[in-house]
């Protein structure tokens, strides 16, 4: 065991997913990291992971959701620390990047409109039959 109570940390080539999340900045706190994992919604290469210490290594292939995105990304190298966001994205190669979502528009409105006006929005709830 390590300093850091890791035991799997001493392996070498190998780093905890959990670690390994945190570390590339796709969790806040490595306690998120870790509930992730431990809830099952990680996969690894294709196998659920159900525990936080389970071993990463180059060249895996992790896919678990981020928001309302499901993240693919492929374990490029293992890191130190969590260092700033482009030492972060230098370990991972993101192989389905999230798409923009697309805003939902105001039928009624032009985009950049601003906000209705009193007369706007009785009209608006005139076709809605909202109005008198």
């Amino acid at each position: 065991m390590t300093a850091t109570g890791d035991a799997d940390d001493s392996a070498p080539g190998r780093l905890r997913i959990d670690k390994w999340l945190w570390f590339a900045r796709f969790f806040k706190t490595r306690s998120l990291a870790a509930k992730h994992c431990n809830d099952g919604a990680v996969r690894l290469s294709g196998a659920v992971v159900t525990k936080a210490h389970a071993a990463v290594k180059p060249g895996d292939v992790l896919t678990f959701a981020q928001g309302r995105h499901i993240r693919v990304i492929k374990v490029l190298a293992l890191g130190t620390r969590r260092g700033p966001a482009p030492e972060a994205q230098a370990l991972y190669e993101d192989l389905s990047p999230p798409v923009p979502e697309e805003r939902l528009e105001d039928p009624y409105r032009a985009p950049g409109a601003g906000r209705p006006t009193k007369r706007d929005r009785r009209a608006i709830d005139a076709l809605h039959g909202d109005g008198e």
